[in-house]
Formats: C-alpha cells, structure tokens, sequence
C-alpha cells in the first residue's frame, strides 16, 4: 500500500505567535490613534468591546485620549472600585455601563465624579 500524503507545513509556532502579536500591536495603535483624533468614543470601545481592545488595560485605553494622563485616569478610576490593569474584556456589563455613563458625562463638561448610583451599584451585584 504506497500511500503519499501532502502535508502542508505550518510556519513554527513561534512565528505564528510573533505574526498575530504584531497584528494586535498594530491594531491597538491603529485603535488609540483614532481614540486620539476623537473618531472613536472610549464609551464606545467599552461598551462594545472591538477584538484588538479585549485584552487592552482600561488605563491604556483612557490614557489614548487627549489630556488623559496618568493621574487622570488614576484619579477617575480610583471613583470606582478597578484596577488600571483590568483588560477591558474581562469587565462586567455593569462595569461597563457605569464607566461609560461617567466618560459620557465628563465629554458634555460636567465633573466626571461618580453619582451615587453608579458606585454604589458596582459594589452590589
């Protein structure tokens, strides 16, 4: 029985992993510099929650913004109980909601401190 198979050969893994790195690289800069010229909302970003955003800090995706600094984004995140290193795709629904309801208010000028509502309803779930 002479049986010949093709055997397509695969790249190393390891070159895999460096490929798909580089294309979440390159879309998270792609994602910040659109952030950056306000094409895209950072509500929006954590609400929906793109594939190239899902494994991004919270603090870095705030940061993206104009005049969001680390004491910025320190301080509006310490208004809420989450850490600047949580990925946004590891955030809840009400997570998400409440920090999108608090972005929404601070881009129509108003103090971006959180109502009562919202922080207490991250800390009752």
């Amino acid at each position: 029985m002479n049986v010949t198979a093709s055997v397509a050969t695969l790249p190393p893994q390891h070159m895999r992993a460096l490929k798909r790195a580089n294309q979440v690289r390159l879309a998270r800069a792609e994602l910040k510099r659109r952030v950056a010229v306000e094409e895209v909302v950072v509500a929006d970003v954590i609400l929906h929650c793109p594939w190239e955003a899902h494994s991004m800090a919270v603090a870095d995706l705030l940061m993206s913004q104009r005049r969001w600094g680390q004491t910025r984004c320190r301080r509006f995140l310490a208004q809420v109980p989450m850490s600047e290193k949580k990925t946004v795709g590891s955030m809840t629904e009400r997570q998400r909601q409440t920090l999108a309801a608090m972005l929404a208010s601070a881009e129509r000028g108003r103090a971006w401190r959180a109502s009562s509502w919202s922080a207490h309803s991250l800390t009752t779930a």
